[in-house]
């Protein structure tokens, strides 16, 4: 056999990659891995772990001006970015060393960093040489998606990952984008000390969320005193001075720094797939099936590539599907899988399964309860007692449809539903459980003893 032919081939060293790597390899597989520059993928290098670094040092800040209302002088606070940069440099190149590491160290496991590009279906050309493989993976991940806003190319802006180079502290951070990567930019910056304004397209934030949810949003962050423009649908950018001027129709706002923050487009324009039989969406999304199998019988596309999750959670999940089903282990599939996600926001929000629009529209008859945090006595204890519980119900199967929960550990503590609502059991199961007091897990079953008719 070829030194240049693998029996598996996985491009890209994401959530999903590197772990089935160490997997097929540990079968007795001989696999390939090729990254082209980062290893650990988004979630690593400017997404999750940065991000979430960052938000703690912005939540420091936050809790230290907030001082006085626990008995606690601080004095003056500053924020010195150049740290807080160091700092999360620290904890992101840490994972990342980690993930190159355990690959290298896997025996088996060949690690090549370059450009990869198909030939065909079943060789790939990596910066000039060329390799074969019975079988690839694609994991190549997404980058931010650039809409089109009028003299956007003439102006310096940032993403989610340039975002991760800023060691200093925007005068005035203009963001084009009210969803989850928008909104957290938007808190962690005003909470450094940066004015910040955000700019949605549309009459909600967050709009896949019930109204509800997107108003209690838009109360937060509106109370951190961060300027929130809605149906902002008419923006053109261009130079001014050191910074950016953005028109919102016949006004203006003048800004040192622009952050787009508009939606995620996956890395599939350069692979090469042209030349293969693998078929993309419209959008560029690669086309696969419920074990997560493209339109090529010998390759699997996982992680933001593949349009059916992005997250890392879900980037995890399709190596697991991948695994168990190439292996032989076990039967698992993408429909087995139930929405959950968070918004890394402080407070949190957590939300599982359906939205009440979501189960309007099914035609389900449910029930729903509901309680706000100022019944949580943790919440009272952390003098933090902003958002809601709220847990839908099945009112003939006493199953869980979803939840969301916004406020204090709201995403630690949609576990407790998420579990049951994988274990097919009755939301009883938790009511009947005994809780840990004082959390904010203890109120759930309070939220169910008190079910109503969900209102059309």
């Amino acid at each position: 056999m070829s030194a240049n032919h693998f029996d598996a081939i996985i491009l890209g060293a994401g959530q999903a990659g590197p772990p089935l790597a160490v997997a097929l390899a540990n079968a007795g597989q001989n696999v390939a891995l090729v990254e082209r520059k980062y290893f650990g993928g988004t979630c690593v290098n400017t997404g999750c772990i940065p991000t979430k670094t960052l938000i703690a040092s912005a939540r420091v800040a936050h809790m230290a001006r907030r001082g006085a209302d626990y008995g606690v002088s601080t004095g003056d606070i500053r924020v010195d970015m150049k740290k807080v940069k160091a700092r999360k440099d620290g904890v992101s190149g840490e994972s990342r060393t980690s993930v190159e590491k355990w690959l290298r160290d896997t025996k088996g496991c060949t690690v090549m960093t370059g450009q990869a590009r198909f030939v065909d279906d079943h060789t790939i050309d990596v910066d000039g040489a060329r390799y074969s493989a019975d079988r690839f993976f694609i994991n190549v991940g997404g980058r931010a998606s650039i809409p089109d806003i009028a003299g956007i190319d003439s102006v310096p802006y940032l993403t989610n990952s340039t975002m991760m180079d800023v060691d200093f502290l925007p005068e005035h951070l203009v963001i084009v984008g009210g969803s989850y990567i928008g909104i957290e930019f938007a808190q962690m910056y005003r909470r450094f000390g940066s004015r910040v304004t955000i700019l949605q397209r549309g009459s909600r934030l967050i709009s896949r969320e019930d109204d509800d949810v997107s108003q209690a949003m838009l109360d937060l962050l509106r109370s951190e005193d961060i300027d929130v423009r809605l149906n902002a649908d008419d923006i053109a950018v261009e130079k001014r001075n050191d910074g950016v001027r953005v028109r919102l129709g016949a006004d203006a706002i003048d800004a040192s720094h622009l952050l787009v923050a508009a939606g995620r487009a996956p890395n599939t324009d350069d692979l090469g797939l042209e030349n293969t039989s693998v078929k993309r969406d419209d959008k560029g999304f690669i086309t696969v099936d419920d074990v997560l199998r493209t339109t090529a019988p010998n390759m699997w596309a996982m992680g933001d590539c593949n349009g059916r999750g992005a997250f890392t959670h879900t980037s995890y999940n399709d190596y697991e599907i991948v695994a168990a089903n190439v292996l032989g282990t076990e039967s698992r599939r993408v429909t087995d899988r139930i929405v959950t996600y968070a918004v890394f926001t402080d407070p949190p929000l957590a939300r599982v399964g359906m939205t009440a629009t979501e189960i309007r529209k099914s035609g389900k008859r449910a029930l729903v309860g509901t309680r706000p945090m100022t019944r949580v006595g943790r919440a009272h204890e952390r003098g933090e007692t902003f958002g809601f519980l709220k847990v839908f119900v099945d009112a003939d199967t006493k199953l869980i449809l979803g939840a969301c929960f916004f406020g204090v550990e709201a995403d630690e503590a949609i576990h407790c539903i998420i579990d049951t609502m994988y274990a097919q059991r009755p939301y009883t199961t938790i009511t009947h459980a005994v809780h840990i007091h004082p959390t904010v897990s203890e109120l759930i079953p309070t939220v169910l003893e008190d079910l109503k008719p969900l209102e059309g």
